[in-house]
């Protein structure tokens, strides 16, 4: 790969600004040798930077041979910048604009997911004109409990709730509400089992799409599950591979590999599932840029088949530029 400027996309108007900021860092500071880095902060309110002054989001671009999309959940992972990018021309890693719409939406993807035949928890959309109290009453008397309420689109687990009473589930989908779109929240079927998540690369070691191995998550004690606090304190546990049976993990490698198909998506994702004793496994959701920090599953995933994080940015960057 010869000399190429390469932009870092990282920050945005979204919960996930702080993780986007360690994703982008982990990233500038991996970049193989022949590359020019320049790094590139959204701020809050959607205003691009560069070497500390704002400037328009044209003018950043257009001295960069590629972007590589640090950013998640609103703006960066929900077509937005996507849009952006596409309009001046400028080749980026992840998924094209439309796949990432489809994608940060939970619900919708469900769909995807259920014309293909993967298996993926009974579900319901409540929207914001719908939450009053007859609505939560009837929910909680008629939808299988307990069970799990989180933003429609949004990542890191953020506003993410595990119900088990009425009263919980009214105070849940407010607090669900107040991420993502605002517009709407997920009610999901709480199915006790195994945390896993599973990526899978495009064009890896010459394969269509390259399944990493499964890692089991173990959560902290005192947390109710994989939230945003066990994903980036470190008290978590992170087991790649994990110590699932064989058929376990080459399913979970299927069904990674169709979600990443069913949706449009490219370069790189990850998926996420809780493996059961007797009811099999089951598809929570898909990332369409899954985060790059240190304490991130998918560097570990990588590792684990021995691809170093640097040989995985030269390897996105180039699928980037094939474009």
């Amino acid at each position: 790969m010869s000399r190429i400027n390469v932009g870092v996309l990282r920050g945005g108007p979204s919960s996930e600004y702080d993780v986007s900021l360690k994703t982008g860092g982990s990233i500038l500071r991996h970049l193989p040798e022949q590359c020019v880095s320049h790094d590139i902060l959204i701020d809050k309110e959607g205003r691009w930077h560069i070497r500390g002054m704002e400037r328009p989001a044209e003018k950043i671009l257009k001295g960069i041979d590629v972007a590589i999309n640090a950013m998640h959940g609103e703006y960066g992972e929900d077509g937005q910048v996507q849009r952006i990018l596409d309009s001046f021309y400028v080749p980026y890693t992840g998924s094209g604009a439309l796949a990432s719409a489809i994608g940060m939406n939970k619900a919708l993807s469900k769909g995807f997911f259920k014309k293909q035949g993967i298996k993926t928890p009974l579900h319901l959309v409540v929207r914001a004109d719908e939450n009053h109290p007859a609505t939560v009453s009837h929910i909680h008397r008629n939808f299988p409990q307990p069970s799990v309420v989180k933003p429609s689109s949004a990542g890191s687990s953020v506003g993410v709730s595990i119900v088990k009473d009425r009263d919980s589930l009214e105070r849940a989908l407010y607090k669900a509400m107040a991420y993502g779109d605002g517009k709407t929240a997920l009610v999901e079927e709480f199915i006790k089992g195994r945390e896993a998540t599973c990526g899978v690369v495009e064009g890896l070691r010459d394969r269509e799409l390259y399944a990493l191995f499964p890692v089991e998550i173990l959560k902290p004690p005192e947390n109710e599950f994989f939230d945003y606090d066990a994903k980036y304190s470190g008290k978590s546990q992170e087991i790649c591979p994990g110590n699932f049976s064989r058929t376990e993990k080459e399913e979970m490698q299927k069904m990674a590999m169709a979600a990443h198909r069913a949706l449009g998506l490219r370069h790189y994702s990850r998926s996420d599932f809780i493996v059961t004793a007797n009811r099999g496994i089951y598809l929570l959701e898909v990332n369409t840029l899954p985060g790059l920090t240190p304490e991130s599953l998918f560097p570990k995933s990588l590792a684990a088949v021995g691809v170093s994080f640097p040989d995985f940015l030269e390897h996105l960057i180039t699928l980037a530029l094939k474009r």
